[in-house]
This record gives C-alpha cells, structure tokens and sequence, in this order.
C-alpha cells in the first residue's frame, strides 16, 4: 500500500495548531465540556473580530481623513482624524453571540469592513434562518430552533427581517423575461388565507408551469387575487405576454368556467386542453365505493378512444347503462366541457399522455402544500410570496432532466405546429 506523505501545513494552519496546543498545555486538561469549547470558540471569534477591526482603523487612521477648515481659521493646522474610544456590540454568528469592541474615530467616517455599520449579525446565519424558512418552519420555531441547536438568541422580528430579503428576488424573479414561446403550459391555483386588517381573506394563488422546447420545465410567475376566475386569469396571460411569450401551444386547465374565452382573448392560436384527470375527480365526487370500479372503467374508455366520434359514442353507451342512468349527471359534466375535451383526440399518444392531466403541475402544488400548511393565514400578500417563492425553488431544484419522453412528443409537436415549433 501506498504511504501516503503528509501534506505541510499552511502559515495560518500552523498558527492555528501552535495556538490551540499551547492552550492546551496551559490548562493541563485532558477534556473540556461542550460548554467550555463553545466559551472557548466565543472568546477566539471575539479576538478574531476585534483583531480585524483594529487592523481596519489603523489603514483608516493612516490614509488621514482631515477635517474640512472654516475660512475664518485659515492660519490654524488642520486637525488629523483620531480614535475615539470603543462602543461595545453584540455579533450573532452561525454558532454564538459574541460581545466585541469596536473601535470608533473623531470624525465617525470609519465604515467597517469585516462587522458593517448597522449590522448585528454574519451572513452565514441568513442562509440557515431562510433555509428553514423554505421549509415551512415558523418565525417563533426558527427562533427556538437556533437557540437550542446553535445557542444563539435570535428574535422572530429579526428572522422575519432576514426572510424579507428574499423579496427583492421574488420581485426580480416574477418579472423576468420569458421564453418567446412554450409547447405547453398548466395552469392551476391554491387556495391561501391572508390577513386583511382584522379580516381573514381566502385568496386565490395562481401558478402557471411551462414545458420548454427542450423538454424542460419552468414555473413562470405566481400571483395572488381575492378570488379564482377566468376574468383575473386573462390579467395573467396579459402578463405572460407582456413578458416576452409571444405564443403558446396548448394550455391545459381545469374545468374553469370561461378559461376558453379567456385563453382565446390574448393567444387566438393556443388549444385549450381540460385536464381530464380534474374531470374525472369531479365525476367520481358522489359515486359510491362499490359502483367506483365500474364507473372508472367505463370513463377510462371514454378518453382512451381513438377519435373524438368514437368517445362521444362510448359516453352515450355510459349513459345508457345501468351505472350512467344511476349517475346520470356524469353526462352532463363531460358535455358541459366536450369542447375542451376533444382536442385530446388530435394528438398522438405521445402528447396525450403529455396533456390529459395536470399533474406536473399538480406535483408542485403538493410541494407547495407541504410548506404553508403550518400557516393557518400569513399576515400579507408578501408574506405569501417570499415563503412560496422559496418552495418553489426547493422543488424546482432538480429540474434538469426533460420530461418522459419529450424526443417521440417533440417530433409530433413539429409536424403538427410546424414553424410555431421554435427549437433552440
């Protein structure tokens, strides 16, 4: 085997080893408590920092800032800048609270690098506070957590104005440019719960996830309303257009009444797709367990025919049936909304599969689900934003692999849409 040569060690290693073996030495002990390492780790940062801040007032005190002469002290030397004492400040880090001096001048135009003016805390602690934010913990619970796991004392007023950081990127990221075109795109909303004053208000979130070109998948924007519609939805295409997508495919719904229209008034050319599986949902809603089987098996030849003549006649053959005359409101919900279930019926199975259901979409809002269900209500619309922002993010991080079978889809997409098909 090999022998493996230990590696010299850097100047700052060294340092470091040579300090922590001489305080070892110096306490002759053999152990220590997880609570005189943390003591110990506190009074290093301290050091640390204060060491730091010196440094940076001594290069601040030697490029000499002069203090501006009044005219009628033409004659009088100028004075030279100077220190001023020190102001004590307590520093959250990601592990502890430290207690620093730092040191000040006359003219109070030093401007810290390593602690900044104003700021009580190091980034790296944001970066966990807003990763267990993602994850749908409370200000309260994350304040608790840090204290028991880190040690650190961290109000839910300072969490919630760490998270709000966030924003900036929520508003960045919802008014970015989009893709001039999308093959398809689902659009659906969940239902949240925002304080209005001393009000409750349920509130619609609108979400709309596109399928690129390449197969791959893109949350376009989010956007909130005090109620789900086809009238706030056109509001939505509007924007989507206004942001660059020129043109879109097929848009899969569920079964809202008036998406059509709504579709129609921003994108003429779009085909619009009801998710089949909300329709079934909404036909299965009051039929019993027992007959449930039947019933299913029965729709399932409904959407699964190979043209739209031949589905229309198997929903009459239901409706003639024992299980269809029992139900026989199921025939009405499928005729209520034949127009947007038929285009299902000119495509290939490669796009069927692709369209006759909204669970891409559906997926995600299981994701979101999982973090806001802690939230009986958020306090405002940001609130909404920033937290569901974050949890897309989290479940958008792995997509980087094109949807099932996009090469057989995407080849029956360019014979069919021809030129509409941009690729690249």
């Amino acid at each position: 085997m090999a022998r493996r040569v230990k590696q010299p060690l850097s100047e700052a290693d060294a340092f470091l080893t040579k300090y922590i073996d001489q305080t070892l030495a110096n306490t002759g002990k053999i152990g220590w408590s997880s609570e005189e390492v943390t003591g110990m780790v506190q009074e290093v940062m301290k050091r640390f920092l204060e060491r730091c801040l010196e440094s940076e007032m001594d290069f601040h005190l030697k490029n000499g800032e002069i203090v501006p002469v009044s005219k009628e002290a033409k004659d009088e030397p100028e004075p030279v800048n100077k220190r001023n004492g020190t102001s004590s400040k307590t520093v959250i880090t990601d592990n502890a609270q430290v207690r620093i001096e730092v040191p000040r001048d006359r003219l109070s135009s030093f401007e810290p690098i390593s602690v900044p003016k104003y700021e009580r805390h190091l980034k790296g602690l944001d970066d966990k506070i807003i990763s267990m934010y993602a994850r749908g913990m409370s200000n309260r619970e994350i304040s608790a957590h840090m204290k028991e796991i880190y040690g650190v004392g961290v109000s839910a007023e300072f969490i919630s104005r760490v998270t709000d950081e966030v924003l900036e990127d929520v508003r960045a990221w919802r008014s970015r440019p989009l893709q001039d075109f999308y093959p398809v795109v689902f659009f659906d909303a969940l239902r949240v719960k925002v304080k209005n004053g001393n009000t409750i208000t349920p509130k619609a979130l609108y979400l709309a996830l596109a399928v690129r070109a390449d197969g791959s998948r893109e949350v376009l924007g989010m956007w909130l309303s005090d109620n789900e519609g086809a009238a706030y939805w056109t509001s939505v295409f509007n924007e989507i257009k206004a942001r660059g997508c020129n043109d879109i495919l097929i848009a899969v719904t569920d079964g809202l009444k008036g998406m059509t229209k709504a579709i129609e008034t921003v994108y003429p050319k779009t085909i619009h797709q009801t998710c089949i599986v909300h329709l079934l949902r909404n036909s299965t809603a009051f039929v019993s367990y027992k007959d449930l089987k039947g019933v299913m098996t029965q729709l399932k030849g409904i959407y699964g025919a190979a043209d739209a003549e031949e589905a229309r006649n198997r929903l009459e053959d239901f409706a003639e049936s024992t299980l269809g005359k029992r139900y026989s409101v199921i025939k009405g919900m499928w005729l209520n909304q034949w127009e947007q279930v038929i285009p299902l019926f000119n495509f290939p199975p490669e796009i069927r599969k692709l369209i006759y259901t909204t669970n891409s979409i559906e997926a995600l809002n299981r994701s979101i689900r999982k973090v806001i269900k802690t939230r009986t209500m958020f306090p405002t619309d940001d609130s909404v934003y920033k937290l569901v922002f974050l949890a897309i993010k989290n479940a958008t991080k792995d997509w980087n692999k094109s949807v099932f079978r996009w090469r057989q889809a995407m080849l029956q997409f360019v014979v069919m849409f021809g030129d509409r098909f941009k690729q690249g």
